[in-house]
């Protein structure tokens, strides 16, 4: 009852005192926005696009979010403000944040297994809800893209074997480890999280991302593909604008709450900021939370974007797709791209932009 009373304060306090900004209804620059100050941030993250070979670094978006207002924002055609950009893996953030609603409505608690709310993981009896938010099933997976494809249990996911019913394509894989055991980073485990969603809503799931969360933010752009069977595609297929999503990384930001209303538990924000500490630290790869990235070390290792505040987090995607949240400076930051080469940084990009939102001063 009392940290209601307080978090009513603060939004009563905020908003009397004009302190706080919202989308509402749409996000609104702040004064001096796109000056001078970005000239780097624009050198690194729109330089001359090498079509024939796709090289280099290829940003067809980029819209950084200060106090809720926008202080940059930057488009390479033919990409608009407008455009529903695929984001890759960032879905699998959104789909963690669709559950934290969820979880709010008390359907699921994260100990809970997974074959309750879908009967296919039967064979994995032992498999959670929380095991899969870490991707750490412990199912047999191989996460290669264009670069193994003959192998990959993603390409067959997707596109042949298992695209009809992507979540029954992952629940019979084989078990290589005990669930929780170690982090294995899967998009057949975000695949089984939005099947066990659908066990959850029941018959109001194909509207249930729209009136459970895209609405109440003033999302507009948001398409999500399905599979043959029914289940969203919560590892890859999610569809929005850079400003759409820019309202996913606020709602983060500001700890689940949209306005005076608290869309997320704050708990499960928490949840998702929480480093998952079995794992591997790769150079420059941030570590994993609850279905989202972490600036946070592994113990004995330094931070995964050294420039960087060490609470920042993000939502990432194949080919530079990207909803990065920097609490420590009140930043959202969005960026699409069509990067291929690997020549694009997140801290190189991080860092400049930090430089640029403190008016380019050292």
């Amino acid at each position: 009852m009392l940290s209601t009373l307080l978090l009513g304060l603060a939004c009563f306090s905020a908003g009397a005192l004009g302190q706080e900004h919202w989308p509402v209804p749409d996000w609104q620059p702040a004064p001096g926005s796109n000056n001078e100050a970005w000239r780097e941030v624009q050198a690194y993250a729109f330089a001359p696009r090498d079509e024939q070979f796709r090289k280099g670094v290829r940003t067809d978006a980029l819209l950084v979010i200060k106090d809720g207002r926008i202080v940059y924002e930057h488009y390479a055609a033919p990409t608009t403000a407008l455009t529903p950009h695929l984001t890759w893996s960032v879905s699998k953030s959104v789909l963690a944040t669709l559950l934290g609603v969820a979880r709010g409505e008390g359907r699921f608690v994260v100990g809970d297994p997974v074959a309750r709310f879908y009967p296919g993981m039967h064979q994995h009896p032992q498999v959670r809800i929380e095991d899969l938010l870490h991707w750490a099933s412990g199912l047999d997976w191989q996460e290669d893209y264009e670069y193994a494809p003959l192998n990959s249990s993603v390409v067959a996911m997707l596109y042949t074997r298992g695209r009809g019913d992507m979540a029954a394509y992952t629940a019979a894989r084989a078990a290589a480890a005990a669930p929780g055991e170690r982090f294995l980073y899967s998009s057949g485990d975000s695949n089984l999280l939005a099947a066990a969603l659908r066990g959850m809503v029941g018959a109001g799931y194909a509207d249930y991302p729209w009136q459970a969360l895209f609405t109440p933010l003033g999302i507009e752009s948001a398409v999500w593909e399905r599979d043959v069977s029914g289940t969203l595609v919560g590892s890859s297929y999610l569809y929005m604008s850079a400003r759409d999503l820019a309202r996913i990384g606020l709602l983060m930001l500001r700890d689940g709450r949209w306005q005076k209303r608290q869309v997320l538990p704050r708990d499960w924000v928490v949840f998702n900021r929480t480093l998952f500490t079995q794992a591997e630290s790769l150079p420059g790869e941030p570590n994993p939370g609850g279905h989202w990235w972490l600036n946070q070390p592994l113990p004995g290792q330094g931070r995964p974007w050294p420039d960087v505040p060490v609470d920042t987090f993000a939502a990432l995607g194949h080919w530079g797709q990207a909803l990065y949240v920097v609490p420590d400076l009140q930043l959202v930051i969005v960026r699409y791209a069509d990067d291929r080469d690997g020549r694009f940084q997140h801290n190189e990009l991080l860092k400049r932009v930090l430089l640029a939102q403190a008016g380019g001063q050292r």
